[in-house]
């Protein structure tokens, strides 16, 4: 992974005690597949940072570096 990704997956956490241990975003209770999901279904980011104030647009990009890592894909479970 390229040095410039870690700055947004930093964002990413594991934590079995939250979400099933499903990644999430900073130890909140918005996993990533839910970010992803949203934006799958065509929101915005402008969209979703209206609707949820307390994600912020680093989390959403955090969100995408993670879904670009095949290593990670396995982890999340979009929706069909």
């Amino acid at each position: 992974m390229k040095n410039t990704d870690s700055k947004y997956l930093s964002r990413i956490t594991v934590n079995p005690e939250v979400c099933h241990g499903k990644p999430c975003i900073r130890g909140m209770r918005w996993p990533v597949e839910v970010l992803l999901d949203m934006l799958l279904s065509e929101m915005s980011f402008e969209e979703i940072l209206e609707d949820h104030p307390e994600l912020g647009k680093e989390d959403i990009l955090a969100s995408l570096e993670f879904a670009k890592n095949p290593c990670f894909r396995r982890s999340i479970n979009l929706a069909a």
